[in-house]
């Protein structure tokens, strides 16, 4: 049996545990104003992002992984001898991609209908690292030599209690891509207001709007405090370096009592809803 581990650059997963635990990373493309498209995660460094978003009108959008390019990638899994495929996508209802991999699964069957290789398709109903984890533990459970079923198992129930919550600092690049009214996220700027937001069923929610960026950073560590399941994995992320995730994540670490599994920056994707100047944590709910 040869169990792999595959998902889409939204995961946000950082480069070296995608390559020291052997996860397939499918990337989404990232579409400019000007008709410039990139692989997310590829060939657009988080750098390149930040500048890109700071000198668009028009901040870029993403495209889902096509069913040509999951089939091909089915292709290769069965040429390499792989009999159990499990795939953790990008949520359904913020991508086609979700849906793209099931229309290339039933593609392959058609074409390979004795193929001795199980597709298994997970829809996180999420973003970034709230399903990225998932990937993470399921490909460190395959090098353990866990069952399909155990790693199966698992996957579902991290799935069906992630949580990733965040707090954008600059409410601008909300009010570029539309996901907050321009005359609401000019108030919040002037009033110095900042929304914490969390996904929740594949939906953005804002859960607080807290006065002053201290005030905020204390509510989302309150947030994560009652919230968090005690002892389980969680992950800080941040769009960019700064003091203030500095300031948050030695906050956090105090008040849970524990450091973080690791940190990530945010990938290009979720820097276009949110802007770079943002501060997150994912953890599991209890």
């Amino acid at each position: 049996m040869s169990i792999k581990i595959s998902t889409n650059s939204t995961a946000d997963i950082p480069a070296e545990l995608q390559r020291g635990l052997n996860i397939t990373v499918l990337p989404l493309t990232i579409l400019t104003e000007d008709g410039r498209s990139y692989w997310d995660g590829v060939d657009l460094t988080a750098q390149a992002c930040i500048e890109l978003l700071e000198n668009s009108v028009k901040l870029p959008v993403s495209a889902a992984v096509t069913p040509s390019e999951y089939l091909e990638f089915f292709e290769r899994a069965l040429a390499e001898g792989c009999t159990d495929l499990l795939h953790i996508s990008l949520g359904s209802k913020g991508s086609a991609t979700f849906q793209n991999a099931g229309l290339a699964r039933t593609m392959f069957y058609d074409e390979h209908p004795n193929a001795p290789m199980h597709i298994h398709l997970f829809d996180s109903l999420n973003y970034s690292e709230a399903y990225g984890m998932a990937v993470v533990e399921a490909a460190r459970m395959v090098k353990r030599g866990a069952s399909v079923a155990e790693i199966s198992a698992y996957i579902e129930d991290w799935l069906a209690h992630a949580r990733i919550v965040l707090v954008p600092f600059n409410l601008r690049y909300a009010r570029k891509s539309g996901r907050v009214p321009a005359v609401a996220a000019m108030l919040g700027d002037a009033l110095g207001i900042k929304p914490i937001v969390a996904i929740e069923d594949g939906v953005s929610k804002i859960l607080a709007k807290v006065r002053g960026e201290r005030n905020a950073i204390r509510k989302l560590i309150e947030i994560v405090k009652t919230e968090r399941r005690p002892g389980t994995r969680y992950v800080t992320a941040y769009g960019m370096p700064s003091p203030r995730y500095d300031t948050f994540k030695s906050g956090l670490v105090e008040a849970l009592g524990e450091a973080p599994e690791y940190e990530y920056e945010a990938g290009c994707v979720i820097m276009t809803h949110v802007g770079p100047d943002t501060v997150g944590v994912v953890y599991y709910q209890a």
